[in-house]
């Protein structure tokens, strides 16, 4: 049965291996392989500890200054198998609407259903939070995850950016944004 739950640091590593696994299986052709085959279930273990503690702390949890996001996990059976990060929108521009700053399921999960739990958990979140509007950043290419949000409500406003650090360094990337007008309202 799926479960979703607030992250823990005892967490990161499956949120480590969700985010190695599914970075190898989606971004084929669209990130050099040398970046994907460099990809570290180590590294990001390290990376989500600290990730998770600072959140826990209700610190910043990445560069983007004192915007600290939420993290949940995806669980059936005990194994973590998808998670999303969200909260309060880090770009300078976009600080008036939440943000889903990440959200992957494994590749043995797939299409049965953990991606639209936590995008609606995600969704639910923003909207308890105040926020009416959202936004996310996808890989320019990455049809199926663009597919996926807009199966989910999600549109292209036109915005583009190309990242600027960490894991994104160099990544085009495309907005879409959602409406969190509360749907039974």
């Amino acid at each position: 049965m799926l479960m979703i739950r607030d992250a823990t640091v005892a967490d990161a590593r499956g949120v480590a291996v969700v985010h190695v696994d599914s970075w190898r299986a989606a971004y084929v052709g669209l990130i050099d392989q040398a970046v994907l085959d460099r990809q570290s279930v180590e590294a990001r273990t390290a990376m989500w500890s600290t990730w998770i503690e600072r959140s826990l702390a209700g610190q910043s949890t990445d560069g983007y200054g004192p915007v600290p996001h939420r993290l949940v996990v995806a669980e059936i059976d005990d194994r973590i198998v998808g998670w999303a990060s969200f909260g309060a929108g880090r770009d300078d521009d976009l600080t008036d609407r939440g943000e889903i700053a990440g959200l992957y399921a494994h590749p043995d999960v797939w299409s049965q259903g953990v991606g639209r739990a936590l995008i609606g958990h995600a969704e639910d979140a923003l909207r308890t939070s105040g926020w009416s509007a959202a936004y996310l950043w996808v890989l320019k290419g990455n049809e199926r995850a663009i597919g996926f949000y807009r199966a989910h409500g999600w549109t292209a406003d036109g915005g583009e950016k190309i990242g600027d650090g960490g894991s994104v360094q160099g990544l085009h990337e495309l907005r879409l944004i959602t409406d969190l007008a509360d749907p039974a309202g």
